[in-house]
């Protein structure tokens, strides 16, 4: 069963049994244990998960925290239980701060059994963040919110690598929150900011203030709607049938040319294609088919290349990214789970050819000068 299989059977059960657990301990036996299991680390054992650990902390003699999972016999995660649905406010972490501080563990999680928030020392070495870099909700995720749990699981853990993607993740987290907020109360300066082409020599009184605020929340919720239609008629257009094409660079004459992609290729096409749903319709994301290798194509386009596959045999996958000035970069794989450690590159390849040409920039500099 793959990782999102196992989050998506654990959110069924925790959701059935959620409004039946009334005590912290009922939480940590029939949501938070299971949780820990999900990501690899077996509950049974005191070497790799400690239960109620024990430290002094300053004059505070035997406080424990709930769990903490351990690695060469050192602390890497602390978790701070609170029963089903409770708040998780950071004043209700104050042991896990206090942990945070004397063990080597670099990550502290703060849980009721629904709601999970991570946190670390990005702002003060040694001192637990006071607002998580991340959060995962075992009853509302997304796929890249299980991409970004997954780093935590025992076969995936490297420190070095998610501390990395934690500074991403808390000021990714921060803009959204900044920009959720501003939909609702676009602040003066915003308002200021997106208006002054319209507004050149006119005094910002309050009356055209009060106007363009009014103006500005109905462009942030005409934005937002427009982007949902995009996705729904994404959704509900039947994609066409897969046709494949064979790479006119590879001619069919070629000795070892083949009829269609084996089986691995295509599944590997279809991790290829999820990762770039959030930014294209999968039907705009083709194969076609060569002798030494298969080609990833965006608008079945020779010459906007996504990636190639060069999987000989199961026993050697390797991977063709294309950087900006289509040089193939081959990078070995371990299993195709490895394609996912990719998303940003074959996203960003994408996103280039989602950008306008010098031309096509030209034409809408011309429609907006003609309206």
């Amino acid at each position: 069963m793959d990782f999102i299989d196992e989050v998506r059977a654990l959110a069924s059960r925790v959701a059935a049994a959620k409004d039946m657990l009334q005590t912290e301990e009922a939480t940590k036996n029939a949501m938070v244990m299971p949780f820990i299991h999900l990501l690899g680390y077996n509950v049974f054992d005191p070497l790799e998960v400690t239960p109620e650990l024990i430290a002094d902390v300053g004059t505070k003699k035997g406080e424990k925290v709930d769990y903490a999972i351990l690695r060469e016999g050192k602390p890497i995660m602390l978790f701070e239980c609170k029963k089903s649905g409770g708040d998780l406010h950071i004043n209700h972490a104050s042991q896990l701060f206090r942990y945070f501080h004397v063990t080597e563990a670099r990550f502290g999680v703060l849980t009721n059994g629904l709601a999970y928030r991570f946190f670390t020392d990005l702002e003060k070495p040694n001192k637990m963040d006071e607002k998580p870099f991340f959060e995962f909700n075992i009853l509302d995720f997304r796929d890249q919110e299980v991409e970004e749990l997954k780093k935590f699981a025992k076969s995936n853990f490297d420190l070095e690598s998610i501390l990395t993607t934690a500074n991403h993740l808390k000021y990714t987290r921060a803009i959204k929150n900044t920009l959720n907020e501003w939909m609702s109360n676009p602040p003066e300066e915003f308002v200021r900011m997106v208006s002054s082409e319209f507004l050149a020599g006119k005094q910002f009184r309050a009356a055209v203030k009060d106007q363009f605020t009014q103006i500005t929340k109905h462009a942030f919720q005409q934005l937002i709607a427009d982007k949902i239609n995009e996705r729904l008629k994404g959704a509900m257009t039947p994609e066409p049938p897969l046709t494949l094409v064979r790479d006119p660079e590879q001619a069919t004459t070629e000795p070892g040319a083949r009829d269609e992609p084996s089986a691995l290729e295509m599944e590997a096409f279809q991790i290829i294609r999820a990762i770039l749903r959030p930014i294209v319709s999968p039907s705009r994301v083709a194969i076609r088919d060569a002798a030494s290798y298969c080609a990833i194509l965006f608008d079945d386009n020779n010459r906007r290349p996504i990636c190639r596959l060069r999987f000989n045999n199961e026993s050697r996958l390797v991977i063709g990214l294309f950087d900006e000035s289509k040089e193939e970069e081959r990078i070995p794989l371990k299993s195709l789970d490895d394609i996912f450690d990719h998303s940003d590159r074959l996203q960003a390849c994408v996103n280039s050819y989602l950008r306008p040409t010098a031309g096509e920039s030209l034409d809408v500099d011309r429609e907006l000068r003609k309206a």
